[in-house]
C-alpha cells in the first residue's frame, strides 16, 4: 500500500511548488536560509522528516515503558536524519493521547524524549497535545541540516559501488525496536572521510530497504548473503519462530542501521578503520536491477521482504 500510495502523491504534488528532494527519500531536503553558530549564513539545506508511531501497531502500552515510546519516537527520526548524512538540531512533537490519564500518560512519554533529546542535543521547538478516545499516538517531526548539495539519496549508487551495513540485523523484536541507537555519529565520521553515493536505514527490513535503495538507483545488487551481520536476537529468535537466523536478518525490520553504498576504493579504507559501529560489506552495486545472491561464480534471484506495521 506504502509504495503504491506515494506514487500517487509524488503525482499529484507536481503541479504544488517543489522542493530539492521531496517525497520518496528518508527525509526532505529544503532550500532555506540557515545559519552556522555565529549566526552567519551557511552553506547548508534544511533537512526534515517525520514519523509517526502508535499504540497497538509500533508498541503496546500495556507492555512496553512510556519513556521507551517516548525514545523510539525520536530515535526513528534520527535515524533518517543519519540516513541523509545531516546534522539534526530540533524537534516538534505532537501526541494524540488518550482521554483516561492523559497528563500521566504525556509525562512519562516526554521523560523519554527529554532523555535523547539531551543525548544528541536536540531542541524541543513545540508540537501539539490533544486527547480523544483512542490510542496513544506519537507523531515527531525532526529538523537538521546538511551541506547544500551534499545530501545523501537513495538514488545515487553507482555501478562498482560497494554495500555496506552498520552493526547487526534480525531479532529487534526483542526489545531493540524500542531503544533503536541512531547512526548520526557514524555519518558524521563517515561524511568527513569518504564520499557515501547513496544511503537508507533499514526500518522495514534489510532485504525490502536495499531493494528501495537499489529501485531509486536504477540498479541492482550482488549479494555475499553469508556475510550479512547476523544480531545475536535473531539467533535467539530463531529457536521459537520457525525461520533461521539469516531469515530474520533478512528482513525482520526494525533495525534502523544503515545501508549505504560507495566506491569500493573508499569501503575497502573505512572497513580497515575503527569508527565505533561494526561495518560489513554485504555486496556491491550492478547495472541489472533485482537483488542477486552470489555463490561459487552463480547468481540466484533474491525476493526483498520486511516489516509489515
Amino acid at each position: 500500500m506504502e509504495h503504491s500510495f506515494l506514487s500517487y502523491l509524488r503525482g499529484r504534488c507536481r503541479s504544488l511548488p517543489q522542493v530539492a528532494v521531496g517525497i520518496g527519500d528518508d527525509a526532505a531536503v529544503i532550500d532555506a536560509a540557515v545559519t552556522d553558530a555565529a549566526g552567519s549564513p551557511a552553506e547548508r539545506q534544511l533537512v526534515a522528516c517525520t514519523d509517526q508511531i502508535i499504540d497497538g501497531v509500533d508498541f503496546v502500552s500495556a507492555e512496553h515503558s512510556l519513556a521507551d515510546v517516548g525514545y523510539k519516537s525520536v530515535a526513528i527520526n534520527l535515524s533518517d536524519i543519519a540516513a541523509m548524512g545531516a546534522t539534526p538540531t530540533s524537534a516538534l512533537v505532537t501526541l494524540a493521547l488518550p482521554d483516561k490519564n492523559a497528563t500521566r500518560i504525556a509525562g512519562e512519554v516526554y521523560e523519554g524524549i527529554f532523555e535523547i533529546a539531551r543525548e544528541f542535543q536536540i531542541a524541543i521547538a513545540g508540537g501539539d497535545l490533544s486527547t480523544y478516545n483512542g490510542p496513544l499516538s506519537v507523531s515527531v517531526t525532526l529538523l537538521g541540516d546538511v551541506p547544500a548539495g551534499a545530501a545523501w539519496l537513495r538514488s545515487g549508487a553507482q555501478e562498482g559501488d560497494a554495500i555496506l551495513v552498520s552493526g547487526f540485523v534480525g531479532g529487534s523484536l526483542r526489545g531493540r525496536h524500542l531503544r533503536p541507537q541512531p547512526r548520526i555519529d557514524l555519518a558524521t565520521k563517515l561524511r568527513e572521510l569518504v564520499d557515501v553515493h547513496a544511503a537508507i536505514d533499514i526500518s522495514d527490513g534489510l532485504s525490502l530497504d536495499l531493494d528501495r535503495l537499489c529501485a531509486s538507483s536504477h540498479v541492482g545488487a550482488e549479494l555475499s548473503v553469508e556475510t550479512i551481520p547476523i544480531h545475536d536476537d535473531a539467533i535467539v529468535m530463531a529457536q521459537d519462530s520457525g525461520r533461521t537466523p539469516w531469515e530474520h536478518a533478512w528482513s525482520d525490520g526494525e533495525d534502523f542501521e544503515l545501508i549505504f553504498t560507495l566506491s569500493q576504493a573508499d569501503a575497502d579504507r573505512i572497513l580497515e578503520a575503527d569508527l565505533g559501529v561494526e561495518l560489513t560489506q554485504i555486496g556491491s552495486v550492478v547495472g541489472r536491477t533485482g537483488l542477486w545472491k552470489r555463490k561459487a561464480g552463480k547468481f540466484t534471484r533474491l525476493s526483498p521482504q520486511g516489516y509489515s506495521h
